[in-house]
């Protein structure tokens, strides 16, 4: 017998061992939930099922919403329903909120091309072609030779105007 016989052998004899075992813990596994199952579930909420405040509750969730009146039905007077409160609009962001939430990700850095705030020279050509023009790439989205500006800078959420007082802002801290 050589000794990649030997070896060959050896490594047979752990792997059947191994398997064994893995076979032995995954049959503990499933025993051990089955018996946590069995100690721990219906029992504990038997006595909960029959409390009158549960079983009341339980009624109350599944009464019908509408119910059919047919001629010479006598019908309950029924409470007016209560009108929803409309929520709040969401409160306008500053610029200075716009550009921490949406813009300092490549602002930031200058990812992709994107001037970084501050930065004076890469802020005056974009400067030079006018307000309405950063306003509108910024807006609209915009592809130029140095990188690529999505619409609102990804964040479509945000109001026309949310998106322009952010570049008011860059503008202001770059000038």
């Amino acid at each position: 017998m050589s000794s990649h016989d030997s070896s060959q052998s050896h490594d047979q004899s752990f792997f059947n061992v191994f398997m064994v075992v893995m076979g032995v813990l995954i049959g503990i596994t499933f025993f051990l939930i089955l018996l946590a199952r069995a100690i721990g579930g219906d029992p504990q909420l038997a006595w909960v099922r029959e409390e009158p405040d549960f079983v009341a509750a339980i009624d109350a969730r599944i009464q019908p919403v509408g119910r059919v009146a047919l001629p010479g039905d006598q019908l309950e007077q029924a409470a007016p329903a209560v009108e929803a409160v409309p929520a709040p609009a969401a409160a306008k962001l500053t610029g200075e909120q716009v550009y921490n939430a949406a813009c300092f990700a490549c602002h930031g850095a200058g990812v992709g091309g994107a001037p970084k705030m501050g930065d004076a020279a890469a802020w005056k050509p974009r400067v030079a072609q006018g307000t309405a023009t950063l306003n509108k790439h910024a807006v609209e989205g915009y592809q130029g030779s140095a990188g690529f500006m999505p619409p609102k800078g990804g964040r479509v959420d945000l109001s026309d105007d949310e998106i322009i007082a952010a570049v008011d802002f860059m503008v202001g801290k770059s000038g």
